[in-house]
């Protein structure tokens, strides 16, 4: 039962993560690839507030000061890396997404150097055998996830964002502000990037330049699987991928395997659904 419950809290984080995938690329019509580095960004700002001292209010702060660094350093990567590439050809964009990773993970190395840094931030003790660093990532990971449904589906600016993500230009004729609405998908992404950051660290509490590259390549995998594009699916997939990472770290003799695992899973649900488990095809405009 506590594999199925610490699957659950993983895949949580992978969902989180996952889900800024999923609405760039619905949204905006790209894969921004330098995502994982955000979530690193969030893990050194945390890691640099909490230097102050051990504290609940210092370990509020961390978590305000991680959150909005990974926001505005979404929206700043927007606005001049990504914005100015809005007409050109996917490859572009994508090669720009590549570079932009790379140069968050060289800055992070040469501020912080190479060597791992441990973290101490979690909430000790346990609640019916299960720990509650555990519990909180998985109320508030559900929490987040059914406040983002919501808040697509039944707000003006969720609306906006379905508009635009349906089609740009007649949104724009509509009178919505497409850049504003982009921008606006970056921040929230890159804010849930921050609160994965910060759930991770309670599992793996040490951080590094690469820190956020494999749970944002399994997000990214989350996020096919479920459908990219599709915020439930997004859940979905992220909640499945750590399940089964769980599941397979448990069994010793494929324990080794678990990554592979993960991304034959991936390759097989794509073989029988190409757009993933709640994804639908989009007819293209000649």
């Amino acid at each position: 039962m506590s594999t199925i419950i610490d699957g659950l809290s993983l895949g949580a984080i992978y969902a989180l993560i996952a889900l800024g995938y999923t609405m760039v690329y619905g949204i905006a019509k790209m894969l921004n690839f330098a995502h994982g580095d955000i979530i690193m960004v969030g893990a050194y700002a945390l890691y640099s507030t909490l230097l102050l001292g051990q504290s609940p209010v210092v370990s509020v702060l961390a978590i305000i000061i991680s959150i909005v660094a990974c926001v505005v350093l979404g929206v700043v990567v927007e606005r001049f890396a990504y914005r100015p590439l809005r007409g050109a050809t996917p490859l572009a964009v994508l090669i720009t997404a590549i570079g932009v990773s790379y140069m968050l993970q060289s800055i992070a190395q040469l501020i912080f150097k190479a060597k791992s840094r441990p973290v101490s931030f979690s909430i000790p003790g346990t609640t019916f055998g299960i720990h509650n660093s555990t519990i909180l990532t998985l109320v508030v990971g559900t929490v987040v996830m059914v406040a983002l449904t919501l808040f697509v589906n039944y707000t003006k600016t969720g609306r906006a964002m379905v508009a635009v993500s349906e089609d740009r230009a007649a949104a724009e004729l509509m009178g919505i502000n497409s850049n504003f609405i982009i921008s606006l998908t970056f921040a929230i992404g890159s804010a849930l990037a921050a609160c994965a950051a910060i759930f991770y660290l309670m599992q793996i509490p040490l951080v590094n330049p690469t820190f956020g590259a494999m749970p944002g390549i399994k997000a990214f995998t989350a996020a096919v699987i479920g459908g990219i594009g599709s915020i439930p699916g997004a859940m979905i997939g992220g909640v499945l991928l750590g399940v089964v990472e769980k599941i397979c770290l448990s069994i010793p003799a494929i324990a080794p395997y678990t990554t592979a695992i993960e991304f034959s899973c991936l390759i097989v649900i794509l073989l029988v659904k190409p757009t993933g488990l709640l994804g639908r095809k989009r007819r293209e405009k000649v």
